[in-house]
């Protein structure tokens, strides 16, 4: 695996992996890496000649109070953790490189962004959407692939994609990889880290909360009414605070006062030990 940190030696590497005529898979992250990271790899070596995986720790989408300077940073330790994925190439840059000296653009996608993280973090989906249209401009993947459980953050990348006519990859080239989870279902984070031995055993509430939510609200019961079970279950487990618990259209990410016959699903951010956990889940 090669790793590059300057622009100039990314394109150098990118156009000799291009020389081979092979398909490229991106997969963009911020360290820390975890098995669902890894699936992203094994799902993008699966459907590409060679994978990009991306390693970038991006200032723009941490808002003021945020957890940047305490993100983990394992640079090493995520490289070998890659090697042993068959990763051809790490694009690892500084802030200075992504960000150089001047730096004065944003994108903003507006609807998909507007609720529930976009609400809660505002500014947020801007330095995420503005990233990794950079990321997509620097490596030129033919496929990139996303874990599902920023399903919001997902969506906002397609929107993103679409509006602007981006080719490699096309919207429908952005590929969202199931949530990976620990065995007592709780979704695998980088943030997971951050919590106490009780508080990880109180966090495995959220998956359970959301299942009974689903079946209720599948079963028939007053979409309100379950969310409300489900943060009521959430806080007497020991989360400080639920930022929200809705459910959503999957497409449009508009939140749903009835289960209809169109895809929804159920997204949760929640606070337990000052660490946010987020989730969500299919619904119908």
């Amino acid at each position: 695996m090669q790793t590059v940190t300057s622009l100039s030696m990314l394109r150098n590497a990118i156009s000799r992996l291009r020389k081979s005529n092979g398909t490229v898979g991106l997969v963009p992250t911020m360290g820390a890496l975890h098995e669902g990271h890894l699936t992203l790899m094994r799902q993008a070596a699966a459907q590409c000649d060679h994978v990009v995986a991306s390693i970038f720790v991006n200032p723009t989408q941490f808002g003021e109070g945020e957890d940047l300077d305490a993100y983990p940073r394992q640079l090493a330790q995520d490289s070998a953790m890659l090697e042993d994925e068959n990763v051809s190439l790490l694009w690892a840059p500084t802030v200075e490189e992504m960000y150089p000296a001047g730096f004065a653009s944003s994108i903003a996608v507006s609807g998909v962004s507007d609720n529930f993280c976009g609400a809660d973090r505002p500014g947020h989906f801007d330095g995420v959407a503005s990233v990794v249209c950079k990321l997509f401009n620097q490596v030129q993947p033919d496929i990139a692939f996303f874990g599902e459980k920023d399903w919001q953050q997902l969506a906002v990348i397609r929107t993103m994609a679409r509006d602007l006519d981006l080719t490699l990859p096309h919207a429908s080239a952005i590929i969202g990889v199931p949530t990976v989870r620990e065995e007592d279902g709780l979704a695998m984070s980088s943030r997971n880290r951050y919590l106490s031995a009780q508080d990880r055993a109180n966090a495995a509430t959220l998956p359970k909360a959301m299942k009974a939510a689903i079946a209720a609200i599948e079963g028939g019961a007053n979409v309100a009414a379950s969310t409300s079970d489900l943060e009521k279950a959430l806080l007497t487990a020991g989360f400080a605070s639920v930022d929200y618990a809705a459910l959503a259209d999957a497409m449009s990410l508009q939140p749903l006062e009835t289960l209809g016959a169109a895809p929804a699903r159920l997204l949760v951010a929640a606070r337990i030990g000052g660490t946010r956990l987020i989730d969500n889940m299919a619904v119908g």
